[in-house]
């Protein structure tokens, strides 16, 4: 009886049962992820095929390209499935797997936004040792530990996920299988997991935002003593991206996981959970190719080159 509870499917809720809405829901989604997935891919290439961007900052920015790929992808292709079909539908595994790589990459992308922070906490504060300080094997270790140090995380909390059966009734109020309405689901005593999960979230969310800030309030207090406008402008626009970024991506995470939910906020929070599955691995791209000057330079040096290319 226990392995049939395990196993079994869940439903999950979705966003409305409205199939008109639906439709429209799946076009829009389709869209935007395939734009995000493109505009993901292209920092991705160009910054491995131009050498003007081999440097420590596009370094760990390819490296958040592709956990921002992976993150969507983690959730929003079965989103379109199922409302594509009408289903609502995800297997047992598919649930356990679908958490465990959101929340896996998810942790990364903190731990990596952190790095990004330090980065540009270094070659602002420190320019004249940049060089020596973030040299490539430490550049390296850097990205790994944040790998790792997701995965060891989230790896752990999803075992005890699955010591747990599911009893009673198997919809979930959600478009994927967050944590918080899968608890609901889940039989016996769940307020040692409960107390897990919140630990983890305030030091994956918490810790690294403030390592994050702190890094900031630094860069910040070392911009303004610039004496010249010009030069404080050059520096804030090095930082002003990853501010954008930094900003809507723990707004959104803190919103979700670490303030109480009240039962009229469930929309909210499905809300919430589309702009950091959806709008944040779209603006990733966005953000940090039409403020990026190098970027811009790289792009527009590909697109001449394929153009000439194709002339001769």
């Amino acid at each position: 009886m226990e392995n049939q509870t395990r196993m079994k499917d869940f439903f999950l809720r979705g966003f409305t049962e409205d199939q008109q809405l639906e439709t429209l829901l799946f076009a829009l989604f389709l869209i935007m992820y395939l734009m995000a997935i493109a505009g993901n891919i292209l920092i991705v290439v160009i910054t491995l095929v131009d050498f003007h961007l081999r440097t420590p900052m596009y370094y760990f920015l390819r490296n958040y390209a592709i956990l921002e790929i992976g993150y969507t992808s983690a959730v929003i292709p079965k989103a379109l499935i199922n409302l594509a079909l009408g289903k609502k539908t995800i297997s047992y595994v598919g649930c356990i797997s679908q958490l465990f790589f959101y929340f896996f990459l998810g942790t990364t992308d903190f731990f990596l936004l952190t790095v990004m922070s330090f980065d540009r906490y270094v070659a602002i504060c420190n320019p004249l040792r940049y060089a020596t300080i973030m040299n490539k094997h430490f550049c390296t270790w850097l990205v790994l530990v944040s790998w790792a140090g997701g995965f060891t995380l989230i790896f752990g909390q999803t075992m005890f996920y699955i010591q747990f059966p599911i009893c009673g009734s198997n919809l979930m109020d959600h478009f994927f299988c967050d944590n918080k309405p899968l608890l609901k689901l889940l039989c016996g005593d769940t307020h040692l997991l409960e107390l897990i999960g919140f630990i983890l979230s305030v030091f994956s969310l918490l810790g690294t935002l403030a390592i994050t800030t702190v890094s900031y309030v630094m860069i910040i207090s070392t911009i303004l003593h610039i004496p010249t406008a010009a030069g404080r402008k050059k520096a804030f626009s090095t930082c002003a991206a990853h501010i954008i970024v930094v900003s809507v991506t723990y707004g959104s995470c803190i919103s979700m996981y670490l303030i109480p939910e009240e039962d009229e906020g469930k929309n909210f929070n499905k809300a919430v959970a589309i702009l950091n599955n959806v709008v944040c691995p779209l603006m990733t791209p966005f953000v940090y190719t039409l403020r990026n000057k190098q970027v811009k330079a790289a792009l527009k040096d590909a697109f001449n080159c394929k153009r000439t290319t194709h002339k001769i």
